[in-house]
């Protein structure tokens, strides 16, 4: 569809007065929005003025179409023919970040521990959540500093590290649905595991904020912590290079990075992707690495795992667009 009749379609089902305050993008290379540096065009991209603009704009695209919710693109990967549909993209949109007096419908808090809460949108970098707990005393929040994504991301991943995951720290959320209406829901609508989170009762929607709850702690003993966490990631991965952070889950009882390495796949490459040298859970880009590359890549990985040691890796990084 051109865009000049996507737009007209939007406006008609807007209604007069109402005006999307927000920008849009048409063929944008994804590899600008993608922590891989490499993928095709969207064929259509907004971005949001604010959570009021971005309702809008989900109540004006066709049932027919797909939206894809993109923050940092951190643990997305775009196929070289690109996407159709709507991508939004909420990094530096969806940024409020402060402290919530309401306890009103919130579960309880564990007894004898004094907490705070803390309201993060969607396109908040879950690392400066992080440090805005440990600026205000709180702790409980440090291993999202160890997170290379946005809160939303984080929260429909449940992403974690260091021992302690997204949802571990959630009291409530608010989503919005493909009806363009928000809601706000507590854990217990969820089922909940390691890198898994969908609702019980199932349907299209997408998180836009969330409130985590901190206990009151040792504002310079969690900053501390997290400059420890910083220097053991730069140490033991490969920041220096484009990547999508952790590939594959890690099996029950075991490290993905360690079946990759004994089947003596670090340093693998497909054209300009490759399995890190320095991490083998990781896959970088070289320089001029194309998505098919490293899907090619990713393939090779799980093909070889598990022929040689009867363990599937499941991937952790999302996979969208058609094939070139």
């Amino acid at each position: 569809m051109r865009h000049d009749a996507w737009m007209s379609d939007i406006d008609a089902t807007l209604g007069a007065g109402s005006v999307l305050r927000g920008r849009f993008l048409y063929n944008e290379p994804m590899s600008r929005h993608v922590s891989w540096r490499a993928g095709g065009p969207a064929q259509r991209v907004y971005i949001p003025a604010d959570l009021e603009d971005l309702v809008w704009l989900v109540r004006s695209v066709s049932s027919r179409e797909d939206i894809h919710m993109v923050g940092l693109g951190s643990n997305l990967l775009v196929r070289d023919g690109g996407i159709s549909g709507v991508v939004i993209l909420l990094h530096g949109v969806l940024g409020k970040l402060a402290f919530e007096s309401r306890t009103h419908g919130l579960p309880p808090a564990p007894p004898g521990i004094e907490t705070a809460l803390v309201y993060a949108e969607a396109g908040v970098p879950a690392p400066k959540l992080a440090r805005f707990a440990a600026r205000h005393d709180l702790a409980g929040a440090e291993f999202l500093a160890g997170i290379p994504g946005t809160v939303g991301g984080a929260m429909a991943m449940n992403a974690g590290c260091y021992g302690s995951q997204t949802w571990d720290r959630l009291a409530q959320v608010r989503t919005l649905d493909r009806q363009g209406r928000l809601n706000e829901r507590l854990p217990d609508e969820y089922v909940i595991g390691y890198r898994h989170v969908a609702l019980k009762d199932p349907r299209q929607e997408w998180f836009v904020g969330g409130w985590f709850r901190f206990a009151r702690g040792d504002g310079a003993a969690a900053r501390e912590k997290i400059r420890v966490l910083l220097r053991t990631r730069i140490a033991s991965q490969p920041l220096g290079l484009p990547n999508a952070g952790s590939v594959f889950r890690n099996p029950p009882g075991d490290h993905a990075a360690r079946l990759i390495e004994s089947c003596g796949l670090k340093g693998w490459r497909v054209g300009d992707a490759q399995v890190s040298e320095k991490h083998a859970n990781f896959i970088v880009n070289l320089g001029n690495a194309t998505a098919t590359d490293i899907e090619r890549l990713i393939e090779h990985v799980e093909d070889t795992v598990e022929a040689r040691t009867n363990v599937r890796l499941v991937r952790e990084v999302r996979i969208i667009g058609e094939r070139k």
